[in-house]
């Protein structure tokens, strides 16, 4: 194992616990310790943007044009809700929350395309960002009976006379234990727990319709009892796997593919503790040795990739014109990835799946069209390929990319655009 020099480990922490660095922050932050003390104590912005105003959802109608105005009232307010959450990541000082936000996002992973409504998926995302770094369970409790949830896995048909198996077996499989780690027999008893919820979408809030509800005795585990939504989640909790899924979930998406060795994961469960502390788990990852191998490279998400390139630039979404925010969001569906629409309700995908040829096509046009938009007065100096990569926080440039870079080392917003889609700044180093 070959570990990063302090400077690289600072710039990694950023990557992986925020969105990539702002130009300086890497030599700014007094090293890793400190860099990690900072992202660590970090809460929500009281000045963070405010989300858009959100209009009940339309009722279609019958006619073609009453469909088509609830379709376009629904359109423009999904783009502007996504417009709102990449203006946070974007201008987020100590972007741990964010950056929790998104993972969580892909955890519970739920899409406005079946939602079909940007309310709800406001109110998730807000629940996300105000559990996501405390006590797991409580996290996962709310998940549970969230609204939009309820409406993209059919927990509002889950009925004592009818019951659906649906959030039960992705609260097993993907949210709380993984594979292999329960049986057909507790799904099935699992699904009769979470019967009788239902939402509201005036209100935006789920609640429990009692006579719809199996209050019953069920089985799930090894436990019997009148299970209902909240005590099955303890139950979930309270298997041994469940923390040892949720330290892999977290390494794998922040740290490595490469799972966390037996050693390092019984060091992660023990930190994650009785109370599920989500905080502390991140605390005990960024302790790894692992965490500093520079073996452990992660392709970045398109959003990750824009969102730290905005950041770099310096350019908020909402102040783009609005025909170029329409542009971004159409590059960030280029590339595969846009907010509140997940593709399935196991999340997204990871790795080389983001290096395909479309991808790599879309990721060259949002770079352009960002990098028209930013004060690249800094790559007109003497040495415009070191200034390339102080902009990207890259430490270095291989002979290639930096063969490329010198061939337009005359013309800022190409120079910019090449740094952007190089290998350097995709993959996380």
């Amino acid at each position: 194992m070959a570990p990063l020099s302090e400077r690289a480990a600072v710039r990694r922490l950023l990557d992986r616990f925020g969105f990539g660095p702002r130009p300086g922050e890497p030599d700014a932050a007094g090293g890793f310790d400190r860099a990690a003390d900072a992202l660590l104590s970090a809460t929500d912005d009281p000045a963070a943007p405010a989300p858009p105003a959100l209009a009940p959802e339309p009722k279609p109608g019958k006619d073609k044009q009453a469909r088509r105005q609830a379709q376009e009232q629904l359109r423009l307010e999904q783009a502007a809700l996504t417009v709102w959450w990449l203006d946070r990541m974007v201008a987020a000082g100590v972007p741990l929350v964010e950056r929790l936000t998104w993972f969580w996002h892909g955890h519970f992973a739920t899409s406005a395309q079946k939602v079909r409504s940007a309310r709800l998926m406001l109110a998730q995302n807000q629940t996300l960002r105000r559990l996501g770094l405390g006590d797991f369970a409580v996290l996962a409790k709310a998940m549970a009976v969230d609204p939009a949830m309820l409406i993209w896995l059919d927990g509002q048909k889950n009925t004592a006379k009818a019951a659906n198996e649906n959030l039960a077996r992705e609260l097993m499989e993907l949210f709380t234990l993984g594979v292999g780690n329960y049986t057909e027999q507790d799904v099935r008893e699992g699904a009769r727990a979470l019967t009788g919820w239902k939402v509201d979408r005036n209100t935006i809030t789920a609640s429990l319709a009692g006579r719809q509800h199996d209050a019953g005795a069920k089985t799930v585990l090894g436990h019997t009892g009148a299970l209902d939504a909240a005590s099955l989640v303890d139950v979930l909790v309270a298997q041994p796997a469940s923390p040892r899924f949720v330290a892999q979930r977290l390494w794998f998406r922040l740290v490595s593919t490469a799972p966390a060795d037996d050693d390092a994961l019984g060091r992660l469960v023990a930190a994650y503790g009785p109370g599920r502390d989500v905080r502390g788990l991140l605390r005990a990852i960024t302790a790894e040795p692992g965490f500093r191998d520079e073996r452990s490279t992660l392709v970045k998400q398109p959003v990750e990739w824009a969102v730290g390139l905005m950041r770099a630039l310096r350019i908020r979404p909402s102040a783009l014109p609005e025909a170029d925010r329409t542009k971004l969001l159409a590059g960030l569906r280029g590339m595969g990835q846009v907010p509140f629409l997940p593709p399935s309700v196991g999340g997204w995908p990871s790795g080389g799946a983001w290096l395909t040829t479309s991808a790599a096509l879309a990721r060259l046009q949002v770079a352009r069209l960002l990098t028209a938009h930013a004060d690249l007065s800094a790559l007109s100096g003497r040495d415009p390929v070191a200034a390339a990569g102080a902009l990207f926080g890259v430490d270095g440039w291989s002979e290639r990319t930096a063969a490329a870079l010198r061939r337009v080392a005359g013309q800022p917003a190409q120079l910019a655009t090449v740094a952007a889609v190089a290998p350097e700044y995709v993959v996380s180093g």
